[in-house]
């Protein structure tokens, strides 16, 4: 079977337009054609490549693969508009193309996604692009001849229908959350929102204020995001629960409501991803709204006898494993920063596990299950060992200039600033100490004065008369129980970064 250059393009830019079509009526949820894609192909990915991926390309290894499901969904869908478009042009019936096309484009995202009204959006785009591409461009043609085939003037016209439609649909698909979160009240009561409001009032008080440093508690937006797949999962709470398994006295199931009306109540709660560099920003802290999860397990009573640790899954697939002891202090959330949960951070509710890695705080809840045996979580599986305590750390991201010298002490010289945030999940910082001379001399840090909750960093800030030159500069911390954080540096894989921060600091 011969295919022309002009048959490809066409089919091509069908394919492209499905997808763009789809992003534009869903963005990055489930309804979106390609996230099963994406999903698969994180599936079926190796746990050696993901964990190589991660260690070399950071972010970037997730784009690429999400890039990758989103060159196969358009693929897909092109073979299909090509079937189309060779069986149009076999038919003596106009337009036999566009409708194989658009009803096997239809089915096909049916398949995919379960949602009929949004496949839609992946059929009129395909449809409408093999329409133009048989029709081809006809304004104007019947002015003069042309020097540009017809055929080719066809698949000129597919891609130029591409171009825009694509462009609009990134624009548009952009700003599809699948949730629009309103203040925490809505779902608890005014009391609980003036206290989540105090309390982040209380943190802008006490935030040292340093130029280009982000205040004590992160704003929501720029709040870290870490997920195992690309499309987030967009339950609803009114149809969503939760349900505590395994060896309990007997399994309990809680909906969203049941859920609210727990004794709620907001924490701070610091938290920080095991896979960051040394120096990274994925260390983050909220002010979180929610309930004690051992009011829940109080409703499900655990064996004590035989049981040792506890599997929490989530509603994407995702799933982590640690002691049962980490839940006697853990929090369900179902609010941050004083509003609703985002969709990102795991509406309607997610763990939060105090002093432990990022990974274990699952998002999506949906299963608590109590076990009498040892299992490995997602990321142990792959090689990560994540699930213990956060390792110590004091963070640079701050250097300020703040003037030259005026007492006349130290010509030339420079007044310098530099500052940044340290954690140390539940045990606590103590001190933050900074040397300007790569370690030879130390001086403590001024250190904000300690947020309420026991799983929350500090912000440090350290100023010094710097002399022309360059400075090396080393922070270092030491925890609430008087253990400096270890000099020796280790990359994140497999359990965490560790090392004192360094930077040299021009004057």
């Amino acid at each position: 079977m011969n295919v022309s250059r002009e048959e490809t393009a066409t089919a091509a830019s069908a394919g492209v337009c499905g997808v763009a079509g789809s992003f534009a009526l869903a963005g990055r949820t489930p309804e979106f054609v390609a996230a099963p894609v994406s999903a698969l192909v994180v599936d079926l990915t190796p746990g050696v490549v993901t964990t190589a991926a991660i260690r070399g390309l950071g972010d970037w290894g997730h784009r690429l693969a999400f890039g990758l499901a989103l060159a196969l969904t358009a693929g897909l869908l092109a073979a299909v508009a090509l079937g189309a478009v060779r069986l149009g042009g076999r038919s003596e019936v106009p337009y036999t193309s566009v409708a194989a096309g658009g009803g096997a484009g239809w089915l096909l995202a049916l398949a995919a996604t379960g949602t009929p009204t949004a496949s839609l959006a992946v059929a009129g785009p395909m449809a409408a692009v093999l329409a133009v591409g048989e029709r081809g461009w006809a304004v104007g043609r019947d002015a003069g001849p042309s020097r540009v085939s017809t055929s080719r003037r066809k698949a000129i016209a597919a891609l130029g229908a591409v171009a825009g439609f694509a462009g609009f649909s990134a624009y548009r698909g952009a700003d599809i959350t699948g949730v629009e979160p309103g203040p925490i009240a809505d779902v608890t009561d005014e009391e609980t929102q003036r206290e989540a409001d105090d309390l982040l009032g209380r943190a802008d008080e006490q935030s040292l204020g340093v130029s280009g440093l982000s205040g004590l508690v992160t704003p929501t937006d720029e709040f870290y995001e870490v997920d195992v797949n690309n499309v987030n999962p967009n339950p609803s709470d009114g149809k969503w629960d939760l349900s505590v398994t395994g060896e309990v006295e007997r399994e309990v199931t809680f909906d969203f409501e049941e859920l609210t009306q727990l004794n709620v109540e907001n924490r701070f709660v610091t938290l920080r991803c095991v896979g960051e560099s040394l120096n990274g920003e994925k260390m983050d802290t909220a002010v979180w709204t929610g309930v004690s999860v051992s009011d829940l397990l109080d409703e499900a009573s655990p064996d004590g006898s035989g049981t040792c640790c506890v599997l929490v899954r989530a509603v994407d697939g995702y799933y982590q494993e640690f002691p049962l002891g980490a839940l006697e202090d853990a929090f369900l959330a179902v609010g941050m920063n004083g509003r609703r949960l985002p969709r990102g951070h795991g509406y309607p509710a997610r763990l939060l596990v105090p002093g432990h890695w990022g990974e274990i705080n699952v998002k999506w809840v949906s299963e608590i299950e109590i076990l009498g045996e040892e299992q490995q979580g997602y990321w142990e599986k792959r090689g990560w060992h994540g699930t213990g305590p956060v390792n110590t750390v004091a963070k640079l991201h701050a250097v300020n200039r703040l003037g030259e010298t005026t007492d006349g002490s130290s010509g030339g010289a420079t007044r310098m600033q530099v500052a940044g945030h340290a954690y140390a999940g539940t045990r606590g910082i103590r001190k933050v100490e900074v040397s300007t001379d790569g370690g030879e001399t130390w001086t403590e840090a001024d250190l904000s004065e300690p947020l309420p909750g026991e799983d929350v960093w500090r912000q440090w800030r350290y100023e010094w008369v710097a002399e022309p030159g360059d400075h090396e500069v080393v922070v270092r911390a030491t925890d609430g129980e008087g253990t400096l954080q270890p000099e020796e540096f280790a990359q994140p894989f497999p359990s965490g970064a560790t090392g004192w921060v360094s930077r040299t600091v021009g004057v």
